[in-house]
C-alpha cells in the first residue's frame, strides 16, 4: 500500500502514515496482497466472479471544501470523497473493491490530514471497499495556509451479464427515491453564497441540530443496501443524484423514447432545502437542477417488484419512496419532469 511520501517533510509524512495505519487496516479485504509502504498496491480479483468487468470512477468534493476550511470541520469530508466515487460505480451494479486518495497542500498539517484520511477510511468501511493507497503532496505556494485539495479514485467489479445499463427500462416502470442525508457534495457554491449573503450563524439550532452539522452532513453511501437488493430483485436502472440534480442525472440512465415523471408531493423534502430556496429566492426548476432535494439515489424497477424492493431497502435502514413512473416521450421532450 503506497501511502504518503511525495514532497512531504519526512518526519511529518512518517507520523501521518503511523496515524492512518489503524484506520486503513480496518478497511482491508482478503484480495489485498500488499501492505503499507510500497510504490503500488496489489489487488486480486476474486475468483467468485466468472466474467468480471472493472468499473472505475474519480471525483472530488467541490467547494464544500471551502466550508470545511472555514469551519475547521475535516472529519466527514473524507466520507464525502468516498461516497462520490463509490455511489457512481454502484449505479452500474458494481461492488466497490478499493479506493485511493490524493491529498495536496502547501504545508502538511498532520492533525488535519489524519482527520481527513480517517473520514476516508470510515467511508470505505461503509462501502465495504479497501483503502489501499494514497498520495500526499506538499506544494508550497500552490495553496493558501490551512487549505488543501482532495481527490479520490474507486474501482469496482460486476459480472458482465449483470451490468445495470438502463436498456430494459420501459413505459410503466416505477421510479424509487432513496433519501439523502442532506446536500451531499453538490451545490455548495450556491449554498456558500446564500450563507454569506444572509450572514447565517452556523451555530444556531436548525431542527434539533446546529446549522453547521446540517450543512456539513456527509454524503450517504448506498452501496451495501443496494448490493443486497440486487441479490433479490432485478434493478433496471440507477442514478446517483449529484451535480445537475434530479432533472439532469436521471436521464443518464434512461434509454431513448422514455421520460421519468416525478411527483414532488411523493417524498419529504428536508427543511434544509426549503430554507435554501427561501433564503436564496430560488425557483423550483433551479432547485431540481442544482440540488438533490432529498433524493440521493434513484432506482428504476418493474412495477411488479416495487413492494418487495421497498421492503428490502427499509429493512436495511433506508428511507425510500415511490416518486414517479416511466412514460413515453417524443424526440426533444424533457427526459425528466417534476410535477
Amino acid at each position: 500500500m503506497s501511502y504518503y511520501k511525495a514532497g512531504v517533510d519526512i518526519d511529518a509524512g512518517n507520523r501521518l502514515v503511523e496515524n492512518i495505519k489503524p484506520y486503513a487496516k480496518r478497511t482491508m479485504r482478503s484480495e489485498v496482497l500488499t501492505g503499507i509502504g510500497g510504490f503500488g498496491a496489489l489487488f486480486e480479483i476474486s475468483k467468485n466472479y466468472q466474467n468480471p468487468v472493472l468499473v472505475s470512477s474519480t471525483d472530488g468534493v467541490g467547494t464544500k471544501l471551502k466550508l470545511a476550511f472555514k469551519l475547521e470541520k475535516h472529519d466527514c469530508i473524507g466520507i464525502d470523497l468516498v461516497a462520490m466515487s463509490v455511489n457512481d460505480i454502484l449505479v452500474q451494479g458494481a461492488e466497490p473493491l478499493f479506493f485511493l486518495d490524493y491529498f495536496a497542500c502547501g504545508k502538511l498539517d498532520v492533525d488535519t490530514a489524519t482527520r481527513v484520511v480517517r473520514g476516508i477510511a470510515v467511508g470505505c468501511e461503509q462501502a465495504g471497499c479497501a483503502l489501499i493507497g494514497g498520495e500526499t503532496a506538499e506544494m508550497p505556494g500552490m495553496y493558501l495556509e490551512n487549505e488543501y485539495d482532495l481527490a479520490g479514485f474507486a474501482v469496482g467489479v460486476v459480472e458482465k451479464d449483470r451490468i445495470i445499463n438502463g436498456l430494459s427500462i420501459m413505459e410503466g416502470d416505477v421510479v424509487l427515491g432513496l433519501a439523502s442525508s442532506g446536500a451531499h457534495s453538490n451545490g455548495y457554491s450556491l449554498i456558500r453564497k446564500i450563507l454569506e449573503e444572509n450572514r447565517t450563524d452556523l451555530s444556531v439550532n436548525f431542527n434539533g441540530r446546529t446549522m453547521m452539522d446540517v450543512i456539513m452532513a456527509p454524503t450517504r453511501i448506498y452501496v451495501k443496501p443496494l448490493l443486497e437488493l440486487q441479490k433479490h430483485l432485478p434493478i433496471k436502472g440507477m442514478a446517483h443524484i449529484t451535480g445537475g440534480g434530479l432533472v439532469e442525472n436521471i436521464p443518464r440512465t434512461l434509454p431513448e423514447g422514455v421520460t421519468a415523471v416525478l411527483q414532488k408531493s411523493a417524498w419529504d423534502v428536508p427543511p434544509l432545502f426549503h430554507w435554501l430556496q427561501q433564503q436564496g429566492k430560488i425557483t423550483d426548476r433551479e432547485m431540481y437542477r442544482v440540488f438533490n432535494c432529498g433524493i440521493g439515489m434513484v432506482l428504476i424497477i418493474s412495477n411488479k417488484h416495487v413492494e418487495a424492493a421497498m421492503e428490502v431497502l427499509r429493512s436495511a435502514g433506508e428511507i425510500v419512496w415511490r416518486i414517479g413512473t416511466i412514460q413515453q416521450c417524443g424526440k426533444g421532450e424533457a427526459r425528466t419532469m417534476v410535477e
